[in-house]
C-alpha cells in the first residue's frame, strides 16, 4: 500500500493517508477517513463539554444540580446519584433499527430521550467539588475541569495529582504553583511554562530542575539566577525583594518584560521529553506516537490529544482521557481499559467492542447504544443474542454506506465517520473545540456548526474589576461579599474564600478578569495543535513544530536545543 493525498470532504484541503495509515484501518477493519486530521479533531471536539456549566433540575429526583447541558436543551439529564442509581433502564428506550432510514437518524432521535447524567464525574470519589466537570478523585475543588487526584485546586485545566494549585493548564505532580502551564513536579513555582521539577521560582520557561531563580529561560539544574544572570544567595535574596509581586500594577508591568525576555530566546521545536519516534507537541513519555498532542505514555498511536493517564497503545484519533486504552479509533472520553472503540464519545471503564455509542460504561459488544451500563449485544439500546448481534451489526455497516446520513451542509456521513456535528449535544461555543480552534459567531455559522449565545449574567456588579485594590495587602475579607464586573467580558463573577486563602498564601493581587476569560488568556499562550513547516533557526534543518510561523520567534531543532541548552 501507498501513501495517497485525499481532498478532505469538510474543509476541501489536501491531506496524506500514509501506508502505514492503512494498515492500522485495515486491522481494525474500518476505511481510511475522508476528513483530514485537524477536521477530525474538531468534529470529536464537539462532543466534549468541559467547561460551560448551566443550572438545571434532576429530573428524576427534582433537585438543582451543575450541569453541561444548557436548560432549553430536551434531553433528560440526572444528576450523577440518580444516573448511577438503579431507578430507570435504558433498555426502556430501546428501539428496533428500520432500514429504510438512515442508522444515524435513528440514533440520534433515541439518544435525545436517554437520561443524561449531568457532569461527567467519578461521583463517589468526590469531595466538596461540585463545580467540576470529567473529573475523580478530587476534595475541595471549584472550576477545574479533565482533573484526576487533586485537592483544594481552583479555576484549572488538565491536571493530575496536584494540590494547593490556581489558574493552571496542563499542570502534573505540584504543590503551591499559581498561573502555570504545561509544568509537572513543580512546588512553590508561580507564573512559568513548560517546566518540570522546579521549585521556589517565578517565571520560568523551558526550565528543569531549578530552584530560587527568577524570569529566567532554558536553564538546567540553576539556582540564584534573574533574567539569566548569576547571583549569589544574599544578592538573589536582595534583589527579588525589589519586585513587588502583590500589586497587579507592577505585577503586569513586570509580565510584560518578562514576556519580551523570553521572545528573544530559542525554543525547541516540540515540547517533549523521554520519547523515541513522535512528533507534535506536550508529548512525554512516548514511543511512535506521531502528530500527537497533549499526551503522556502513548505508543504506536497517531493524531491523538489530550491523552494524559498513561498509558494507552495502539489508537488513532483519540481525544481526552487515555488509562490503558487500546486499539480504538476515532473516540471521545473513552479509557480505563477501554479495548476497541470506534466512533464513540464516553466509553469507560473496561468497555470492548463499542461502536457509534455514547455513554457506555462496563459493557462490550455494543453498536449504536446510549447510556447503557454492564450489557452486551445491543443495537439501539436493544438486547440481541450474539448470533443476532453480529448478523444486524454488519448489515447496518452496509446500510450506512447505501443509505448515509447527510447534515444540513450536504455532508455526507456513511460508515467510518465519527458523529455529525449538528448531532452533538453542544454548540460549537459550548464545546472544547472553542479552546483549540476559537471562532467567531460568523466564522462558526460559516463552517456549518451551531452557536450558542450565552446567558446574560444574572448578577448585577458591585464593583468594577479596575477599581479592586491594587495591592493584596489592602484587601479586607470583605472582598468576598462583592460582584466584580470583568474587565474583559463585563460579566459579573464572584470570588470564593479558598480563592482568596491562595492568592494571600502567595502574596499575588486580586484577579481583574473572570475565570473564563483568564482561562482564555492561558490558552493563548498554549501552542495549538497544529503543525508547520519550519526550518532550525541554527542549522536550518526542516522540522514540523506547532510554533506559529506568523508569531516568528527562534526556533531550534532537537540536536541543536540539546546541544546548546542540555
Amino acid at each position: 500500500m501507498k501513501n495517497e493525498n485525499r481532498e478532505c470532504k469538510n474543509c476541501k484541503k489536501e491531506f496524506t493517508v500514509e501506508a502505514e495509515d492503512f494498515s492500522f484501518y485495515e486491522n481494525l477493519k474500518v476505511p481510511a477517513p475522508t476528513w483530514c486530521p485537524e477536521c477530525r479533531l474538531i468534529r470529536r471536539l464537539h462532543f466534549l463539554n468541559s467547561r460551560t456549566l448551566y443550572k438545571r433540575s434532576c429530573e428524576l429526583c427534582g433537585k438543582g444540580i451543575i450541569a453541561m447541558y444548557a436548560p432549553e436543551d430536551s434531553r433528560p439529564v440526572y444528576c450523577p446519584k440518580c444516573w448511577w442509581s438503579d431507578e430507570w433502564d435504558p433498555l426502556e428506550y430501546g428501539v428496533d433499527y428500520d432500514p429504510s432510514r438512515p442508522f444515524l437518524e435513528q440514533l440520534a432521535e433515541m439518544e435525545k430521550k436517554v437520561p443524561h447524567i449531568s457532569l461527567s464525574v467519578d461521583h463517589g470519589t468526590m469531595v466538596n467539588s461540585d463545580y467540576t466537570n470529567f473529573v475523580g478523585h478530587i476534595k475541595n475543588c471549584y472550576l477545574i475541569f479533565i482533573a484526576d487526584f487533586c485537592e483544594n485546586v481552583l479555576y484549572s485545566n488538565v491536571l493530575a495529582n496536584d494540590r494547593d494549585c490556581m489558574d493552571c493548564v496542563m499542570l502534573g505532580e505540584s504543590e503551591l504553583c499559581y498561573w502555570n502551564i504545561n509544568c509537572g513536579k513543580g512546588y512553590n513555582l508561580f507564573f512559568s511554562e513548560d517546566s518540570d521539577e522546579c521549585n521556589n521560582s517565578y517565571f520560568l520557561k523551558g526550565c528543569v530542575g531549578c530552584s530560587d531563580c527568577f524570569a529566567c529561560t532554558n536553564l538546567r539544574n540553576q539556582k540564584y539566577q534573574i533574567f539569566n544572570e548569576q547571583y549569589t544567595k544574599e544578592e538573589y535574596e536582595r534583589k527579588l525583594k525589589e519586585y513587588n509581586l502583590g500589586s497587579w500594577s507592577e505585577l503586569q508591568a513586570l509580565r510584560e518584560k518578562v514576556y519580551e525576555f523570553w521572545k528573544k530566546e530559542p525554543v525547541k521545536f516540540m515540547l517533549e521529553r523521554q520519547n523515541a519516534n513522535v512528533s507534535g507537541d506536550y508529548v512525554y513519555y512516548s514511543k511512535n506516537a506521531r502528530d500527537c498532542y497533549q499526551v503522556r505514555g502513548l505508543e504506536d498511536c497517531r493524531f491523538c490529544q489530550i491523552m494524559t493517564v498513561q498509558p494507552s497503545k495502539g489508537c488513532y484519533d483519540v481525544t481526552e482521557w487515555g488509562n490503558n486504552i487500546q486499539h480504538s479509533i476515532e473516540a471521545v472520553s473513552a479509557g480505563e481499559g477501554a479495548n476497541e472503540i470506534r466512533y464513540a464519545a464516553q466509553a469507560w471503564p473496561e468497555v470492548m467492542d463499542v461502536e457509534y455509542s455514547l455513554w457506555t460504561l462496563s459493557s462490550s459488544h455494543i453498536f449504536g447504544c446510549a447510556g447503557l451500563r454492564n450489557r452486551e449485544y445491543c443495537i439501539l439500546n436493544k438486547q440481541y443474542s450474539k448470533e443476532e448481534f453480529e448478523a444486524l451489526r454488519e448489515k447496518i455497516r452496509k446500510d450506512m454506506d447505501a443509505k448515509p446520513y447527510v447534515d444540513k451542509h450536504g455532508r455526507m456521513y456513511g460508515y467510518g465517520e465519527f458523529f455529525p456535528p449538528e448531532i452533538a449535544p453542544f454548540a460549537y461555543n459550548e464545546s472544547d473545540a472553542m479552546d483549540f480552534f476559537p471562532l467567531s459567531r460568523e466564522e462558526v455559522e460559516n463552517r456549518g456548526y451551531r452557536w450558542r449565545e450565552p446567558d446574560p449574567s444574572p448578577h448585577k456588579p458591585t464593583i468594577e474589576g479596575g477599581d479592586l485594590p491594587d495591592d493584596i495587602q489592602n484587601v479586607e475579607d470583605s472582598i468576598l461579599k462583592e460582584i466584580v464586573e470583568c474587565t474583559e467580558c463585563k460579566r459579573a463573577f464572584r470570588m470564593v474564600p479558598a480563592e482568596l486563602s491562595l492568592l494571600k498564601r502567595f502574596g499575588f493581587p486580586l484577579h481583574r478578569k473572570c475565570p473564563n476569560c483568564r482561562h482564555k488568556e492561558r490558552m493563548a499562550r498554549v501552542n495549538p495543535p497544529r503543525l508547520w513547516e519550519r526550518t532550525c533557526a541554527k542549522c536550518g534543518k526542516d522540522v514540523k513544530t506547532s510554533h506559529d510561523p506568523e508569531k516568528k520567534g527562534v526556533v531550534y531543532c532537537k540536536e541543536c536545543y540539546q546541544e546548546e541548552f542540555v
